[in-house]
């Protein structure tokens, strides 16, 4: 019988109706040496008192109960009584009950905590047919509902993902043949842009399926212009994105560090890109800032029209934070700025969502 088999033998039972063991009818000494010589997690529950005994394998599932031998089966799932107390009851009028993934609020470590169960509540009969109790036979598949579940939530989140990507996809197409003067530029442009996407998304895969930390995000989307030592200064507190945002701020940092490479600052030796941004607390209205700053670069004039860059910074962008972008051609070098409130960063709440 395992450790519980000696325990049972020299626990005192004259503080419950069930007498010391050599006192106990055959049927429940049939019944309890099957549970102690069983692996499986199996409790005897027996008689009006519900007296509880079980074997080794039952104990880990008591966690850091009071000790539960002898007591009452009822008092020892307090806490949960009000579920699983109608299924004995079923057991003790000669209803077997199996469950799967049964769940139940318990508390065995000092607080409540959701947990799942798999179990049969069988009733133990006497020589005479009478019920006597229930056998619980059980295991906990805590484990395997909490990873079936995150795998839900990650498939939903990959389905997501791969129709939001396949929708940017057909809108950078569009635009960028839209916009381009000849085909070698819409070639080049597309690979440019679809490259930087296949860039993010890469960090979210690698990272976590729902959220990525902005400076990776701004670090995997320059490392194309990366070009020579000391170009861009990137300077901000950690910050995690949202997949959408990081797709977003991905695209719009790619197309300013192509406009500075052809137009402004990364286009002679002495440019500098200084990226920064504030924040203030996660999930307040507390600001949150970001600036992309050129400077020592040729002088700088507004363009004609706006190009792909410009629709992503002004509707991707400020869309998916939900906040105002800008986009300041000052003569001393190009400046870039997204404003919105630290509740929504971190959150999907585009409209489309």
């Amino acid at each position: 019988g395992g450790e519980m088999g000696p325990a049972i033998r020299s626990y005192d039972w004259s503080s419950n109706d069930l007498r010391p063991p050599e006192c106990w009818p055959a049927s429940l000494r049939i019944a309890l040496g099957m549970a102690l010589n069983s692996k499986f997690p199996k409790c005897i529950v027996w008689g009006p008192e519900m007296i509880t005994l079980y074997n080794d394998a039952f104990r880990p599932i008591l966690g850091d109960k009071p000790p539960a031998l002898g007591r009452s089966f009822r008092d020892v799932w307090s806490e949960a009584w009000h579920e699983i107390g109608p299924i004995a009851e079923r057991a003790y009028a000669g209803e077997a009950t199996f469950i799967e993934d049964f769940p139940l609020v318990i508390d065995r470590y000092g607080h409540p905590e959701q947990a799942y169960f798999t179990f049969c509540y069988s009733p133990i009969r006497d020589e005479n047919g009478v019920v006597r109790g229930m056998m619980d036979t059980v295991i906990e598949t805590t484990g395997k509902v909490e990873t079936q579940r995150q795998a839900r939530l990650l498939n939903g989140e990959l389905e997501h993902r791969i129709k939001n990507a396949l929708t940017v996809i057909q809108a950078i197409v569009n635009q960028t043949f839209q916009s381009a003067e000849c085909k070698e530029d819409a070639r080049d442009a597309l690979v440019r842009r679809i490259g930087a996407l296949a860039d993010a998304q890469a960090l979210l895969t690698s990272s976590s399926m729902a959220e990525a930390g902005l400076r990776d995000v701004i670090e995997r989307a320059l490392t194309p212009f990366r070009t020579g030592q000391g170009r861009f200064r990137i300077e901000g507190p950690q910050v995690m994105l949202s997949a959408k945002q990081s797709l977003s701020l991905a695209l719009a940092v790619n197309e300013l560090a192509t406009n500075a490479l052809k137009y402004g600052a990364l286009s002679g030796d002495g440019g500098q890109v200084h990226i920064t941004w504030s924040a203030g607390r996660p999930g307040t209205g507390d600001a949150f800032r970001f600036v992309w700053l050129e400077a020592g670069g040729p002088p700088v004039s507004k363009p004609s029209r706006k190009g792909f860059g410009s629709r992503i910074i002004e509707k991707a962008l400020a869309s998916d934070f939900v906040g105002e972008t800008a986009v300041f051609y000052d003569p001393a070098g190009v400046r870039c700025e997204l404003l919105t409130s630290m509740t929504h960063i971190g959150a999907d709440l585009s409209p489309d969502e």
